[in-house]
């Protein structure tokens, strides 16, 4: 179906690409780790067509070979302006291998799920080639993968501590977080001819400059100073220490410059800019997407990555949850940037008339589904919060967590005559519709929202993530109790009773993180085989840079209170709370019992392993094991 468009309508891959558009050199070559998927899901597609839309001339080097002569990254010769890089929609670390450090078979950004098309590390590794190869033109990193590697960090699959990406890729200037504004900014300062290595006054970027100057002067910013890396090698407390000064600045509207020697050098990280507007944001998803991938890779595959979201909308970014493992609010912030009803209705509309659409969109939703247009009610108050998360340990009274707009959005979407189904794929936060922990329900709009994604947007099953049973390990994780997870499967099984449906619940849950033992893990298996439940969507935790779990992981203490947290580190430890999860395999059984009774609690083998005779059904709420007794 590529066949189906020119190739100009996207944005080039090679000179021949160039030469259609008459363009003989490029201002900006953006080298990428992912294949081209010109579509609003992707980094590169997103930064590339922003390139465009500012009048440049913008060239896309995809999965360049990095192992022969380089003849990739020398084929659309050299950008005018600088090079753009980006490992790609995930931290090469965290796409190459498992958490026991095994190394992944498949790869969701290439062409056929192949894996082995980029390297570890990749922004270091490209980076530094571009130096090498053009010593002389400015290189930009940004990217997951850069944002949140850009300060002290540690590297779970080297187990130790790295500086800032900066120092290993050599490259100029770092744009963190999601990075629309300062790309902009930086585009018009260039096209207004300031050179690249003065614009280290703009919002949201970090570089390195000799330790002996004076930072670029800014009337407006404070600076805070961090404990220099080489202190933080020293002592692992006062790289924990670093972490809250980091998070906190990282999710303020008028947040603090930070600074931290490095060697012979000073890492400045200027402060974020505000959270993007509704226009800004409709701007970033309106641009002219074919909503394809590159006609190259015609021959080598679907991309899976690809296939999972093509009929998919994504409505906001950002999360307020704050969760300790989660990387959603380091990159894209905690405020809430949502997108218009028209811009969402008009890609509905685009979607709908895709050659392969059957009538089913597949998601509805974004880092946490249900989080769409929730902001301050009054935003002075949030212009002065530090806190990480606005729902831990309490729903702030400020936060409107009203459904509503999302719940009539879901109308408009259904009333669409070319769709039979739009469902809510993303998973959702289930705390907030729970009213002993949400109180603004007195309109009934938690109990109007979930009516209608039970009845109408649940594609058999519906994610939720309580993560784990116990209230201490939640407490670490920034969750709520999971005794909110059974008042909210109650409303579940009531309304599915309600309108005789038979959809699955499906909880998320998380081993070996910071704060759980092992007892922990049985616990969690007794209680969740109780309710019903034989869990499938399960992981063992993965400490990835800027997240406070990995603070802890390493260091021993909690970042904000400094206090010791028991952490498991091995991978016979983590490999131990896994199995916990999988009780009804027969290979487990023998082996929990003898941990168990090691551990004096006779009571979980009773729980767990007791009852072989009593098959529990999977995913059977009581409500219909009673009806089905009455029968």
């Amino acid at each position: 179906m590529n066949n189906e468009r020119p190739l100009s309508d996207w944005l080039p891959m090679s000179l021949k690409e160039a030469e259609k558009r008459a363009w003989e050199e490029f201002d900006v070559i953006l080298i990428s780790g992912d294949a081209y998927v010109d579509h609003p899901a992707f980094g590169t597609a997103v930064i590339g067509r922003i390139i465009e839309d500012e009048g440049l001339r913008i060239g896309i080097v995809a999965q360049p070979n990095w192992k022969d002569d380089l003849r990739d990254f020398k084929k659309l010769g050299k950008p005018r302006l600088f090079f753009g890089v980006t490992a790609g929609c995930m931290d090469s670390m965290v796409n190459h291998y498992t958490a026991n450090k095994r190394l992944r078979s498949t790869d969701a950004y290439t062409p056929g799920g192949e894996a082995g098309f980029r390297p570890d590390y990749a922004s270091i590794v490209y980076s530094n080639i571009l130096k090498d190869l053009f010593p002389d033109v400015p290189v930009l990193l940004g990217g997951i993968e850069a944002s949140l590697r850009r300060v002290t960090h540690y590297d779970y699959w080297k187990d130790q501590l790295m500086p800032s990406i900066l120092v290993d890729s050599k490259a100029d200037l770092l744009v963190y977080g999601m990075g629309e504004q300062p790309l902009r900014e930086l585009l018009r300062l260039l096209k207004k001819g300031v050179p690249f290595q003065q614009a280290k006054t703009l919002k949201q970027v970090a570089f390195l400059q000799d330790k002996n100057l004076e930072l670029p002067k800014n009337k407006n910013w404070e600076t805070v100073e961090l404990a220099s890396h080489e202190e933080c090698l020293k002592d692992k407390i006062k790289y924990a220490a670093n972490f809250k000064v980091v998070e906190v600045e990282s999710n303020k509207w008028e947040a603090n410059r930070i600074i931290q020697h490095v060697g012979n050098e000073t890492l400045v990280i200027n402060p974020p800019y505000k959270t993007m507007t509704e226009n800004e944001v409709d701007k970033s998803f309106d641009l002219p997407y074919t909503r394809l991938p590159h006609p190259k890779y015609k021959k080598r595959g679907s991309i899976p990555a690809y296939d999972m979201i093509k009929f998919s909308i994504n409505m906001h970014r950002g999360c307020f949850g704050g969760c300790s493992f989660c990387t959603i609010s380091a990159h894209q912030g905690k405020f809430i940037a949502s997108r218009s009803e028209k811009s969402i209705l008009a890609e509905v509309e685009e979607v709908v008339n895709h050659p392969e659409f059957r009538g089913y969109i597949s998601d509805l939703g974004g880092p946490s589904a249900n989080m769409y247009k929730m902001k301050g009610k009054d935003e002075a108050i949030c212009a002065k919060c530090v806190s990480p998360s606005c729902i831990h340990p309490v729903i702030c009274n400020n936060l409107d967590t009203s459904h509503k707009p999302l719940t009539e959005l879901y109308r408009k979407v259904d009333a669409n005559p070319k769709v039979k189904k739009a469902f809510v794929g993303s998973g959702i936060r289930y705390d907030l519709l729970v009213d002993d922990f949400n109180k603004n329900n007195e309109d009934g709009n938690h109990d109007e929202y979930i009516e209608q994604v039970i009845t109408r947007h649940v594609s058999g099953r519906l994610k939720v993530a309580p993560e784990h049973t116990s209230d201490a390990t939640l407490r670490v994780m920034r969750k709520p109790s999971f005794k909110y997870f059974h008042k909210f499967k109650e409303k579940y099984d009531q309304i599915s009773e309600k309108h005789n449906l038979k959809q699955q619940l499906i909880p998320y849950f998380i081993s070996s993180h910071p704060g759980c033992e092992e007892e922990d893990m049985a616990n969690l298996a007794a209680e969740t085989k109780d309710m019903g439940f034989q869990l499938e969507q399960v992981q063992d935790f993965t400490p990835t840079p800027m997240t406070v779990a990995e603070v802890i992981y390493y260091t021993g203490v909690h970042p904000y209170t400094l206090k010791p947290v028991k952490t498991v580190k091995t991978r016979e430890e983590k490999l131990n709370q896994n199995r916990f999860f999988f009780w009804y395999k027969r290979e487990n059984q023998a082996w929990i019992k003898q941990r168990l009774e090691k551990a004096k609690r006779p009571d979980l083998i009773e729980k767990l392993l007791g009852s072989e005779n009593k098959k529990t059904e999977k995913q059977t709420p009581k409500w219909l094991e009673e009806r089905r007794k009455r029968k």
